[in-house]
């Protein structure tokens, strides 16, 4: 038996791969950790070939003695198929190293329906993120030249650069549909290129034709008509890959072998796309337009009272967000926002939470340093400057999370930021871009676009500082000390 081989009919014995939480090794034994203890089958475990024996005294906990060598060769093997090391049983502390601080707190989550569907979205979305950055940084960039330069037309260089941003930028957006059906087909396991074509028709005019055929078109108002093109967006083209994987796993089952790569994608996208242009477009474009219309009064609120709560909120709320991986679930939110109207409300707001842990992190290093806490001077050291350009993971798992008061503090702190910048109606091109990397981005308000990077620093300052303050006065220095 091979040593994956041999990974697998552990993986197997102890519940499925589903059930594994985290896997690492010591010298000679592989240290398993599941999520329930009753599907773990001891005695088949230790009738494997390859164990020599199996320690299981305590709930969840299986350590499976498979010799020196082996037993690191298989913890690797386990990593591979993407289940995380422990981190010394699940807790999370400033001696270790955030990246196995965020395994422990990942392993130790539970999943749900809503957190699976967020999960879900994030899985097909965040592949996307490089290109939503570098469309959304031309795009700002473009705006920028315009107010900065309003007589670009007029220079040779000055247009050509224009145009260049503004074509990076549609290279994106143009066709985000069609990624995003791509990645949906790749994650809900249809061909990919089925849900790319999928993903491409949802914006195509031939759907304006269909509806003015049936009748689903609005002349008058394009963008009120039940079905038109672009009607559902990223949304619609989900659930659309989503049903075309059921469709073509049963299709391919009847299609002999030899007919398969010829009538297998036919059958499927002509059976999917009548119940999508008809059924999921309309029905989800209804949804994306309620999101779209809920989010804009809140964030886009004539009264500047609900603007500033709102964003006092939402950035209070991001951190630990993100910790929970919730924040996922608002990619499509994002998403859908910029196919709508061309820039995210939202988002602004969110980016605060990093500024905030900025300022908590400086506080809690001084005080570090007067009680020459010297290990926890250094993890900040190391982490603080990632967190002003926008990385927050090394802050979170390396040094507020762990410690915990810190955590609330900065998310505090960042929540006098995001109601600042909602209260000047800052709107970014893009997501994903935090901390001094976003100036670019923040350039989409009702503000011109200097003006909006202007009031996007200032809320910047304001986390900083309200992270500082909040921090400084309710964590003391035992706490630190002891850190």
């Amino acid at each position: 038996m091979t040593n994956e081989e041999l990974v697998k009919r552990l993986l197997q014995e102890c519940g499925g791969r589903d059930n594994v939480l985290t896997a690492t090794n010591c010298m000679t034994q592989l240290r398993i950790h599941v999520k329930e203890d009753s599907k773990v089958h001891d005695e088949a475990l230790k009738k494997v070939e390859g164990v020599l024996g199996v320690v299981h005294d305590r709930a969840n906990h299986i350590e499976i003695v498979v010799g020196p060598g082996k037993s690191r060769k298989c913890a690797d093997i386990c990593a591979q198929l993407g289940i995380p090391a422990a981190a010394d049983e699940e807790t999370m502390s400033t001696d270790k190293d955030w990246k196995a601080n965020k395994a422990a707190l990942k392993a130790g989550q539970k999943d749900n329906p809503i957190k699976s569907m967020l999960k879900t979205f994030g899985e097909i979305f965040v592949p996307l993120i490089p290109g939503v950055i570098a469309a959304g940084l031309c795009s700002g960039l473009a705006t920028l030249l315009t107010q900065v330069y309003p007589g670009y037309a007029e220079s040779s260089f000055w247009n050509i650069v224009y145009n260049l941003l503004s074509l990076i930028n549609s290279s994106f957006m143009t066709y985000l549909t069609a990624w995003a059906g791509y990645r949906a087909a790749e994650r809900f396991g249809a061909t990919p290129i089925l849900g790319g074509m999928l993903g491409m028709m949802t914006t195509l005019g031939n759907i304006d034709n269909t509806a003015k055929v049936i009748g689903l078109y609005n002349e008058a108002q394009p963008l009120d008509a039940i079905l038109r093109a672009g009607r559902g967006g990223v949304l619609a083209v989900v659930i659309g890959v989503w049903f075309l994987a059921k469709i073509e796993k049963a299709v391919r089952k009847r299609i002999p072998d030899n007919l398969d790569i010829m009538f297998t994608p036919l059958i499927t996208l002509v059976l999917c796309v009548i119940p999508y242009v008809l059924i999921i477009m309309p029905l989800t474009g209804f949804v994306s337009t309620g999101l779209c219309w809920v989010v804009e009064q809140v964030c886009m609120s004539p009264n500047p009272i609900i603007r500033i709560v709102a964003g006092f909120i939402s950035a209070a709320l991001s951190l630990p967000m993100v910790a929970m991986g919730m924040h996922h679930g608002l990619v499509a939110l994002y998403t859908v926002q910029l196919e709508t109207i061309g820039f995210v409300t939202l988002y602004p707001a969110l980016a605060m939470a990093g500024a905030g842990q900025v300022g908590a992190a400086i506080a809690i290093f001084l005080k570090a340093k007067k009680v020459k806490n010297q290990r926890l001077c250094s993890v900040i050291d190391g982490a603080l400057p990632a967190g002003v350009l926008g990385v927050g993971e090394p802050l979170i798992y390396g040094v507020t999370l762990p410690m915990g008061k810190p955590f609330f503090t900065a998310g505090l702190g960042a929540a006098f930021g995001g109601a600042f910048v909602m209260a000047m109606q800052v709107a970014s091109t893009t997501w994903g871009p935090s901390g001094v990397l976003a100036f670019p981005v923040m350039t989409a308000s009702p503000n011109d676009a200097v003006l909006s990077m202007v009031y996007y620093g200032i809320g910047l300052v304001i986390s900083y500082i309200m992270g500082f303050i909040i921090t400084n006065a309710l964590v003391k220095e035992e706490e630190v000390a002891q850190a």
